[in-house]
């Protein structure tokens, strides 16, 4: 019997690829009644470049991402905090959600065949026998009695509002909104600073911008499609509709002034194409994902509010490591395995982007400086705290140098 699994996004995919190299069959089962580009940026580290590159995805992604170089931490005055390079084993790229889901949905299409890629299929419940889990599914668009789908094993890989979740957490309620909301544009622009470098700039209280390109040579004159994300602290406000038309107006005014040697913000923020408002949220880390048969992965598992770019690249990890124990072992001791491996690394990450994402080391700069300027970041604050911030946090989601080696050499 295939592997069932609920959800045709990024970890769907990538899980039903890493199933299919290793000779397990599957079939993905996607709510949405036809395929549309979706979103805006997605930072891919070399944690989850690594997954995709051994899937055979590394000419695609080149194709149509830009290299990521470099991370660069900026005060609200524009003034640099700490540039650090990217991986220096794997690359990393910078790249449009639509265009990253196209290339996994190509390559799924192609290697499993279309028949096995079913849209229009809203979940609806699971049950259980001895030898295998039952999903039913509903039409999402149209007339019909639904549909029944046997497997091995149900795979929930149907993000943030999932359904299978919600089999096993009735009562668990929405989201958890962190009290921060925020607008995400894309604006073409000429390439900046080193042409692929991902900017994270100023904190909550002064206005916080990230930036970074996801797509290169979109014109005759050289310009890349530039992703912006802007972040706002509202005391009073509640949870925006999730990919809601946003206005200029709702923040604009927090960087009047923040034109700089490297970037002139309000000019990039008025060249929008589009603006969406989006909710910081997560939720909660669960005791358990795996019952029997079924088990979690993705957002589906442990949804983490973005603030360390690495939403997508645990849900890249859960796929390869489902897809590694179905292949060592019986079916739920494998799901069982892959929860003990999982679960304890990506709740921490959860909880760490709550409190201590990457940026934090800016919050450390401005409390020291006052939010003034300084002269040398060396009479604020050393280069061996700013890199034990990072460092950390990059030992904790996978990607440090040491972890990414460990990794290549189990392989």
């Amino acid at each position: 019997m295939p592997v069932v699994i609920v959800g045709g996004g990024i970890c769907g995919l990538t899980l039903a690829l890493a199933l299919d190299q290793r000779g397990i069959d599957c079939h993905v089962y996607e709510a949405a009644p036809e395929i549309k580009p979706l979103g805006v940026g997605i930072s891919l580290l070399a944690h989850g470049t690594k997954e995709l590159m051994e899937l055979g995805l590394s000419d695609a992604l080149q194709r149509v991402a830009v290299e990521f170089e470099e991370s660069c931490f900026f005060t609200s005055h524009g003034q640099l905090i700490l540039r650090d390079p990217a991986s220096s084993q794997w690359p990393s790229f910078l790249i449009h959600r639509a265009d990253l889901h196209e290339v996994l949905l190509h390559a799924a299409y192609e290697r499993l065949g279309p028949e096995k890629i079913s849209l229009n299929h809203t979940f609806v419940s699971v049950h259980q026998t001895d030898d295998s889990a039952v999903a039913q599914f509903t039409p999402t668009v149209g007339d019909g009695g639904g549909w029944s789908a046997r497997g091995e094993a149900v795979i929930g890989c149907d993000g943030i509002h999932s359904a299978v979740r919600s089999e096993f957490y009735p009562d668990e309620g929405p989201p958890v909104f962190c009290g921060i909301n925020m607008w995400r544009g894309v604006s073409p622009h000429q390439p900046i600073l080193s042409g692929g470098t991902h900017v994270r700039a100023g904190t909550l209280d002064t206005g916080k911008l990230v930036l970074y390109p996801i797509r290169k040579n979109i014109d005759d004159e050289g310009r890349q499609l530039l992703n912006w994300v802007v972040e706002v602290r509202e005391a009073n406000a509640a949870p925006a509709e999730w990919s809601a038309p946003g206005r200029l107006d709702e923040f604009a005014q927090l960087f009047d002034d923040w034109r700089f040697d490297w970037i002139d913000v309000p000019e990039l923020l008025k060249g929008a194409q589009v603006i969406l408002k989006y909710p910081m949220t997560d939720r909660d880390p669960l005791p358990r994902w795996t019952f029997d048969r079924v088990t979690l992965a993705g957002d589906a598992a442990h949804p983490m509010v973005p603030r360390g770019s690495n939403g997508a690249m645990q849900a890249i990890l859960d796929a390869r490591v489902i897809a590694d124990a179905l292949a060592a072992e019986e079916t739920t001791a494998a799901l069982r395995h892959y929860e003990k491996l999982r679960l304890p690394v990506a709740n921490a990450v959860v909880l760490r982007n709550r409190v201590t994402p990457p940026d934090a080391l800016i919050q450390m700069v401005e409390d020291r400086t006052g939010g003034k300027p300084f002269d040398r970041i060396e009479d604020v604050i050393t280069e061996h705290e700013l890199r034990g911030v990072l460092d950390d946090y990059k030992q904790l989601a996978g990607y440090s140098e040491d972890k990414l080696l460990a990794a290549a050499r189990k392989k």
